[in-house]
């Protein structure tokens, strides 16, 4: 059996063209006034930290800027698909495809087509790009803005500094440079040999090392009898950086995709109460750039048909399916950092009940 795809015609590149320039021109507007809003917000910062404006442009507002691309994305590619989409219908141009032989279902090719580029962009965005400017954006903002420079810490950091040896810390003070209970586990073959603790230890920014006046050695040998060992003046270099030890929630938004796997498997092997964290920002990454085909059967799907109230109709029942998209997005990952969902499921749930809500609307519209 052979696939076949329709031609790309010139209607095609009408609505492709269309649906493209609507959403290229709804974001760049909305980015312009974010940046304008975000820059007279922060400018006293800017000036009383001598913040260099190449900084400010190139650190700081290129890194902001593919972060609220991918906010408003979804949005804009649902009001982009109703805001032109009705127009077509209110000026009977979709009456007079239908009526030259064109199927509904052959009309939304080009749709479909642009949903795919802008799902596209989006996954590139969420993927590789976003983590990496994130990183440039919160190095800045410590940086050069006042609300910043305190920097959260978790409290019970549990990180694995590299195979077999793990680092605990009860919790850090940014202001002293102090930890209090730090500890370093030597695991072999899943069973602990040894543990390094002291009631406390302070981390030195340029030499990256660990220090404290007085620490205990315990070891466990292959009967598992413990040995207490007691020194003074520890001085050690770990694979662990103070801004590994920020909020999971920070952290795991400045990972590329590769990176957060490989920390989800991290910590789920070490058995971490931050896994459903992890989870439902791992799916996140997926899901909401997919939602795209969703929205986008949704929005023609109703803004299709000619009624009266026009294209503000149109619009004004748009935007309130989708916030309500977003608000039940919102909704059901709380539920599953609660651990009451599935994070996989939670994550996924809106675009199933979305994509309901758009066969419903696709069954109904205009044939």
């Amino acid at each position: 059996m052979k696939l076949r795809f329709p031609g790309f015609k010139i209607l095609d590149r009408y609505i492709l063209g269309k649906f493209l320039g609507t959403y290229l021109f709804a974001i760049a507007m909305i980015i312009i006034v974010v940046v304008i809003f975000d820059y007279v917000e922060k400018i006293d910062d800017f000036t009383e930290l001598h913040a260099p404006l190449s900084a400010v442009i190139f650190d700081y507002y290129l890194n902001f800027i593919p972060f609220f691309i991918n906010q408003f994305s979804g949005l804009f590619t649902f009001i982009a698909c109703i805001f032109f989409t009705s127009k077509m219908a209110y000026q009977t141009e979709i009456v007079a495809m239908l009526s030259g032989g064109m199927s509904f279902r052959r009309l939304m090719w080009p749709y479909f087509l642009g949903a795919t580029i802008i799902s596209g962009l989006a996954l590139v965005l969420n993927l590789w790009v976003i983590p990496v400017s994130q990183r440039d954006c919160v190095e800045f903002e410590n940086k050069y803005i006042k609300r910043r420079q305190r920097y959260q810490y978790d409290n019970h950091i549990y990180r694995q500094i590299e195979e077999g040896r793990f680092a605990y810390i009860r919790n850090y003070s940014a202001t002293s440079k102090q930890a209090s209970f730090f500890a370093l586990e030597q695991y072999r073959d899943g069973t602990v040999v040894s543990v390094l603790e002291a009631s406390e230890a302070k981390f030195d920014a340029e030499t990256r090392r660990w220090t404290a006046p007085r620490y205990t050695v315990r070891t466990f040998d292959s009967l598992r009898r413990e040995t207490f060992t007691q020194y003074r003046n520890l001085d050690t270099l770990i694979n662990l950086d103070v801004a590994e030890m920020g909020r999971i929630n920070e952290l795991i938004k400045t990972m590329q995709i590769g990176e957060l796997t490989e920390f989800l498997d991290q910590q789920r092997a070490k058995g971490s109460d931050s896994i459903r964290i992890i989870e439902v920002e791992h799916h996140s990454r997926y899901a909401y750039p997919l939602s795209a085909f969703v929205l986008t059967l949704i929005g023609v799907s109703l803004s299709s048909r000619k009624v009266r109230g026009g294209t503000g109709l149109h619009i004004g029942v748009g935007i309130a399916l989708c916030f309500s998209y977003i608000l039940f997005n919102r909704f059901f990952e709380e539920f599953a950092k609660s651990g009451t969902l599935d994070p996989g499921l939670a994550v996924w749930l809106p675009n199933i009940l979305y994509l309901g809500i758009g066969i419903y609307l696709y069954i109904k519209a205009p044939k």
